[in-house]
């Protein structure tokens, strides 16, 4: 457990990012901040702070918009992400993709192991790396574990699109960009993929500009 001296500096920014009031601004990649990971959370911030916080991140992830938000991006380094998804995709993609509606999550200390050999691969991107997007072949299934807001336990298994957003944002807390995982021969512009790759699968990506699939 952090000693209270620990903890002062950490409690300060909160409040300090706390304080504007309105989405908190995300950092962008080349910050150390999202390369030096987390520490677990322990009681760093009191309830409720905790419960501001996370109200900030989930009004920050809604404002950007994306399907997720981690603590680092936001400049603080604690093991704490949000997630939420409403799936607003054609049902080709749904089904293609396996995207369902998420609600929203509070991840506390999260961590996730492989639930079999499947993988898919599809198109990414991430806030911390605006106007990009790659091909990341991440594990299809995955059992998440960890604690919500409240300190109750977590064991789920995700699979599809939501395996996908958990291990995207329990990366971020161990100071990894999906830029590590990804194929960097499909590292596309959102121009681009709007004009040639928004099908529901990269195949054509893959084809055009020379990158394998798992």
């Amino acid at each position: 457990m952090a000693l209270p001296s620990d903890r002062a500096p950490l409690v300060e920014r909160v409040e300090e990012l706390l304080a504007a009031g309105g989405p908190l601004p995300i950092v962008s990649a080349g910050d150390p901040v999202l390369r030096h990971g987390t520490e677990p959370f322990d009681g760093q911030l009191e309830p409720a702070l905790l419960a501001r916080f996370v109200e900030a991140l989930r009004m920050t992830m809604h404002a950007a918009p994306g399907v997720g938000v981690a603590a680092p991006q936001v400049g603080v380094e604690l093991r704490i992400a949000v997630i939420e998804d409403p799936a607003p995709v054609p049902e080709e993609v749904r089904l293609v993709r396996g995207r369902v509606p998420q609600p929203f999550r509070v991840l506390v200390n999260p961590a996730y192991e492989p639930v079999g050999d499947g993988r898919a691969a599809f198109f990414e991107g991430c806030l911390s790396v605006p106007g990009w997007q790659a091909v990341v072949a991440r594990h299809a299934s995955v059992r998440l574990t960890g604690q919500d807001e409240y300190g109750r336990a977590v064991d789920e298994v995700f699979t599809g699109w939501p395996a996908r957003i958990v291990q995207h944002e329990t990366d971020h807390l161990d100071g990894l960009l999906y830029l590590d995982r990804a194929e960097l021969r499909s590292l596309s512009s959102n121009e681009a993929m709007a004009e040639r790759w928004a099908q529901p699968t990269p195949d054509e990506a893959s084809a055009a500009l020379g990158f394998q699939l798992p």
